[in-house]
Order: C-alpha cells, then sequence, then structure tokens
C-alpha cells in the first residue's frame, strides 16, 4: 500500500497549484492531507474531480483554520474524527480512518505558538494524543502520518 502524506497549506489554493496531476502522478492508494484551511463541504468542492478516491475529511470550528483530511482509494471499515477530548476537537487535526488490518491516524500537531503562548495546551495535546493512540492501538497497528 502507497501513502502519501502532505502539508498542503490551503487545500483551494494547492488545487490551483496542480494537486489533482499531483495526485494522479503519484497513485498512491491514500493521501494524508493537512492544513487544509477550508470547511468540509469546501474540502469536498475543491476536491470534486478527484474521482478515484473516497474523501474523509476534519475541519476546525474556526473557519479557515487547520483541518485534516484522507484521500483513500479503499474504503475503510470506518471513519472516525477527533480524539474525543472536546479542547482539542474543536480544531480538526486528527483524521482517523480504520482498515482492515490497521488504523491510519493522519494529524496536523499545533504547535506552541509564537512566545510560546500554546505551550500549556501543547503539553495537554500531547499527553491527550499519546493517550488516543495506545488506546487504538489495542485492537491493531497504528500508522500514523502528519505534521
Amino acid at each position: 500500500m502507497k501513502l502519501v502524506s502532505w502539508n498542503v497549506n490551503g487545500i483551494r489554493a494547492s488545487v490551483k497549484k496542480g494537486f489533482e496531476d499531483i495526485v494522479k502522478e503519484f497513485d498512491a492508494d491514500v493521501f494524508c492531507v493537512q492544513e487544509t484551511k477550508a470547511q468540509d463541504d469546501q474540502v469536498a468542492e475543491a476536491l470534486k474531480e478527484i474521482t478515484d478516491y473516497e474523501l474523509f475529511s476534519n475541519s476546525a470550528e474556526r473557519k479557515g483554520y487547520s483541518g485534516t483530511g484522507i484521500l483513500s482509494k479503499q474504503k475503510p471499515v470506518a471513519f472516525n474524527k477527533n480524539m474525543g477530548v472536546e479542547i482539542h476537537d474543536l480544531e480538526g487535526r486528527i483524521t482517523h480512518s480504520e482498515f482492515e488490518h490497521f488504523h491510519l491516524v493522519n494529524v496536523y500537531i499545533p504547535n506552541s505558538g509564537s512566545g510560546l503562548k500554546r505551550l500549556d495546551y501543547r503539553a495537554g495535546w500531547d499527553r491527550d494524543f499519546t493517550n488516543y493512540l495506545k488506546e487504538l492501538s489495542k485492537s491493531k497497528p497504528l500508522i500514523i502520518t502528519g505534521d
């Protein structure tokens, strides 16, 4: 299985710069994208010409901020957004597809911000994300992609 992970820094801008052609050229089974900077419906609209893949996305509550997505040729057994911790789940930073033999977690990890303003938040994120991954790993191996 061929997986590609890419911080697109805005899915609509990436599409204007040839994202669709790159997806075709790579011919990966799965594309994981981070920092879509768009709502789920906007991501779907931007990627509507990519028809060989199913799209699973997760947008931030705040428009134009963060967001992740998975494009997969194979339909996963299940798709989930977020880790189940409300403070983190508002930012659209996780897309998780469960396949028959593994979990695929695509993540856009928050940084601590300029002047380390979000350092405490980041420390909480790291703890909660680690717990989330530990729980998933109890049932199947993990593949983690992201930025």
